[in-house]
């Protein structure tokens, strides 16, 4: 691994800028309707209970990212495939990310532009900050949180300054009772984007203060679910559950319509810029994760060797991972729903009860 420290403040900013996201403009959680915000807030909770499963095996492995450790668990062989599998899966979810922000950018400021030329142009900036190393990143980051902050309060502003709000469309509260909403966090809003958060097992061990890591991932969970559950809601009350659900970037939609004395209009710029920000970040971790796994598994010397091939695959799999954005759509949700919860859960509750196994043997025969 990169001879790097990050500081918990830097984590910190990580965490919340991943899971902001594409999730932040996207609409998600929309299965429990009205009741959108609940069901994210339960899913937060669902995320609460990933962590400790997450933490336990940190402090059991604190100098090895889960690839290393995943062999430490289930044996050479099979730690080694498990280990391949979580780096698809980074791949996927970087993938993931550089297609929805390629599309936005189509559909709200660039339609002419080849969707290609976005992807690739937004590829090779990532490249170059993670060939500086995950230091640079985490520094990157503590200044675009502050533009993002800024972002944030000058979009809700003009939002409400607009007179667009109406807290009618997010009644009455329980329109279709608990089971929507529980569904909805169960199978969804817990995955995504709570359960994404595993990908931070490859990060802690750059962690300067490793005793922070309770405080800093759960203050970062906490707050950026509060956040996304805040802006559904907002969602919701300006442009009502029905307009939501037809709408590809519901927070688009939402800063669309502001208006103010017939001349600030169209601040769709403040909708791209965040995404631009928060996508960067996330797509940035992923990319990272996966070149770490890879130089793991493979014993590479070190990680900058494969950026640009690894950037190339990132580009292609962007482009034909789907004919058009609505397949694209369909394919993520089929994802977070059956696949995703794989990765989120249930190998890391398997790593979990055979780590619980093995060390209840050792004090067993330590003791005799």
């Amino acid at each position: 691994m990169e001879k790097a420290k990050i500081s918990a403040i830097q984590l910190f900013v990580l965490m919340f800028l991943f899971e902001m996201g594409t999730v932040l403009v996207i609409g998600f959680g929309l299965d429990a309707k009205k009741d959108a915000w609940l069901a994210i807030l339960l899913g937060m909770f669902g995320g609460i209970i990933f962590f400790f499963i997450y933490s336990f095996l940190f402090r059991q492995y604190p100098n090895l990212p889960l690839t290393g450790y995943a062999r430490k668990v289930f044996g050479k062989y099979l730690g080694w495939i498990i280990g391949l599998l979580y780096i698809i899966y980074f791949l996927y979810s970087a993938i993931d990310n550089i297609r929805s922000f390629g599309e936005l950018l189509l559909s709200s400021t660039m339609p002419e532009t080849p969707l290609l030329a976005l992807i690739i142009l937004f590829v090779l900036v990532i490249c170059y900050v993670l060939y500086l190393g995950i230091e640079v990143l985490g520094r990157t980051a503590e200044v675009f949180i502050v533009i993002l902050i800024l972002l944030g309060l000058a979009g809700n502003f003009l939002v409400y300054a607009s007179g667009n709000v109406d807290l009618h469309n997010l009644q009455p509260f329980l329109e279709n009772g608990w089971k929507p909403i529980l569904t909805t966090a169960l199978l969804e809003t817990s995955n995504f984007p709570f359960g994404q958060m595993v990908v931070f097992i490859m990060l802690l061990p750059y962690l300067n203060r490793p005793e922070s890591v309770k405080k800093v991932w759960l203050s970062a969970l906490i707050s950026s679910g509060l956040v996304l559950s805040y802006t559904i809601s907002l969602n919701i009350a300006v442009l009502g559950v029905e307009e939501v659900e037809r709408s590809t970037f519901p927070l688009l939609s939402t800063i669309g319509k502001v208006n103010l004395l017939e001349f600030i209009q169209r601040m769709d710029v403040i909708v791209v810029f965040t995404l631009l920000i928060t996508v960067f970040f996330k797509a940035s971790i992923f990319f990272y994760v996966t070149l770490i796994g890879i130089v793991d598994l493979f014993k590479l010397k070190n990680y900058q060797q494969i950026i640009l091939p690894v950037g190339f695959i990132l580009i292609f799999g962007s482009m034909v991972w789907a004919p058009n954005f609505a397949e694209h759509i369909e394919k993520g949700k089929y994802f977070d729903r059956y696949i995703n919860v794989y990765f989120h859960i249930i190998i890391p509750l398997l790593m979990l009860i055979v780590t619980l196994i093995r060390n209840r043997f050792k004090k067993k025969n330590r003791s005799e």
